[in-house]
């Protein structure tokens, strides 16, 4: 646990849960993609050489995602921003895509301390995904406020009409599941931006339904993702909780990640989200920087 007493390992995992899930339930992304950097930090072993932590990391981030979306779902619902009509077809969709992103990240080439090292960079990648959208959000939200600026912000989808039909619903789920199974993220960070420019959703709406969808993929994906776990990560190995890691860190994150999840739902209705991108972007830069340097 790179020398750092038990103590203060709990109270530093038990806070990386509340930023997270506050993060992840405000952005409709999870939470993943700041709970796995921060373990790395916390936990990770020098060089990232470990077998199988990458994949324990995953799989701890995958079962508090749970905490994190049921809460946040559950605001969204009571405020009225879930889309039955979108989630008819995202849900099913982000299901089966999860499975088959945990078989994925099962494979061969996955598996080692050089696989982990391989893992951890594909999502540093997706890091940099998020950071050029959300660097886009804060340039059309900057625009929007310009006083040469007479129209609503476009971020918000205000006047566009919405886009339908079963295949484009089921593409965003497809591809949000496959994403979060592989990477042991939420999936958010993908179908948010999916919803807005394939299906026209508005931002917030977008946010509602990653989160929902998040309620039926990440249980699935958690416990898939858990039960394979021992083919990476050895009984004996250095990591606390050995092949268990992932669901002892899980349960280590999950209720301060449930915490945060509802307040970040809560601020998702009530704060100018671009408020708090630029401190979003900042973390995110350097946590794509620790995940890419292992």
């Amino acid at each position: 646990m790179n020398g750092i007493p038990l103590p203060l390992v709990l109270c530093l995992v038990s806070l990386l849960g509340l930023v997270a899930g506050t993060l992840g339930g405000l952005l409709g992304v999870g939470g993943s993609v700041v709970m796995i950097p921060g373990l790395v930090w916390l936990l990770g072993a020098p060089g990232g050489a470990a077998p199988g932590e990458q994949h324990a990391f995953q799989a701890a981030a995958m079962l508090a995602n749970v905490a994190v979306a049921v809460p946040a779902m559950l605001r969204h619902r009571r405020a009225g921003t879930l889309d039955p009509a979108a989630l008819r077809g995202m849900l099913p969709a982000a299901a089966l895509g999860i499975l088959l992103g945990v078989a994925l990240s099962n494979l061969p080439a996955f598996r080692g301390a050089g696989g982990g090292r391989m893992l951890a960079r594909v999502l540093a990648g997706l890091l940099v995904w998020v950071i050029v959208v959300n660097l886009h959000k804060l340039w059309i939200a900057w625009r929007a406020t310009s006083p040469s600026t007479t129209r609503p912000a476009a971020e918000e989808g205000d006047g566009e009409p919405a886009r339908g039909g079963v295949g484009r619903f089921a593409g965003v789920g497809g591809v949000m599941g496959v994403v979060a199974g592989l990477l042991g993220v939420g999936g958010g960070a993908i179908a948010v931006p999916m919803q807005q420019q394939l299906l026209r959703r508005p931002l917030r709406r977008a946010i509602s339904n990653s989160a929902a969808a998040m309620c039926v993929s990440a249980p699935l994906g958690a416990a898939y993702k858990n039960l394979t776990l021992g083919q990476h990560l050895p009984a004996d190995t250095a990591l606390v909780g050995g092949a268990g890691a992932g669901l002892l860190l899980g349960l280590m994150l999950a209720p301060t990640a449930w915490a945060g999840g509802r307040l970040g739902a809560r601020l998702t209705h009530t704060l100018p989200i671009h408020r708090i991108r630029v401190g979003f972007v900042l973390l995110m830069v350097a946590a794509a920087w620790k995940l890419a340097t292992r």
